[in-house]
Formats: C-alpha cells, structure tokens, sequence
C-alpha cells in the first residue's frame, strides 16, 4: 500500500501542478476530502472544488510552477512530502501586480489516502516568503531575531 501511495502522490504533483490537470483533481482528491493550511487564513478547504481556486489562483500567479519532490515517505494511509516549488511570477493572481521575480519556496505536505483518494491533506508551506520574495511583504533586515545570539 506504502508504494502505491508514494506514487499516487507523485503523480498529484506531477499533474496537478507541473502540468495543470485539473481533471487530475477530480480523479484523485476525494469529494468529501479536506485540505488544511492552503490559505492565508485557518479555514479549511473540502472537495475538489474547493482545492480548484487554490491551485488555479497559484499557477496563475507562478504559470511556469514546477513542484519538485525532494523527499518523500510512506507509511500506512499516509504519505509525507518535502516539496520545492519554483516559478517566476507573471500573473497577479495573488493580489500583488507581476513582478517577473522568480521565487523559490519549500513545503511539508502530509497526506491521507484511503480507496486510491487523498482524503485529508496537511500543507506547511512558506507564505511569508513567496510574499516577500514578489514583493509583497518586505524583505527581512538584520540578523534573524530567532536565530541571532542574544544577550
């Protein structure tokens, strides 16, 4: 079961954000699925047409998105994943005019899968820095205050 999960969510983020397959979405995330940590507030999202606008607002934001899998790890009905995700951000889909910056952000994403679906997904991902990184938000000055000796 560990495998092929493993390699349903390879194909999640192969189709669904390398290549924009939305069917992909409707194949593979469960009707009565629920994803946590997608948008910039605590409400989670259910069902494919829930997940849409977060996918599409993104990939409009990035159009050229590649999400890499750096790490990957099965057990059970759950998969996690360390993902990269790098793109140049040519549309304003997320509220910010383009910039053409290209951006580089990582993420932990734990999934549950039960009958071939993802039923429930946890996603950590860096906000704060792809906001910044476009210019959004500004860029961080000084020594990092939760890193930086103390006296």
């Amino acid at each position: 079961m560990s495998e092929a999960n493993k390699t349903l969510v390879r194909r999640w983020f192969d189709e669904v954000w390398n290549q924009g397959r939305e069917e992909t979405i409707d194949e593979l995330f469960a009707a009565h699925g629920i994803g946590y940590g997608l948008g910039d507030t605590e409400a989670p999202i259910q069902g494919p047409a829930g997940i849409k606008p977060f996918v599409r607002n993104l990939r409009g934001a990035l159009p050229d998105i590649h999400m890499k899998i750096e790490d990957i790890i099965a057990e059970g009905d759950r998969v996690t994943v360390r993902i990269t995700a790098e793109g140049t951000h040519k549309g304003g889909n997320s509220g910010v005019a383009p910039t053409g910056r290209r951006v580089r952000i990582e993420g932990i994403v734990v999934v549950r899968i039960a009958n071939g679906q993802i039923v429930e997904g946890w996603n950590s991902w860096d906000q704060l820095g792809l906001l910044r990184q476009i210019g959004a938000l500004p860029a961080a000055k000084g020594p990092d205050r939760f890193i930086s000796a103390r006296a």
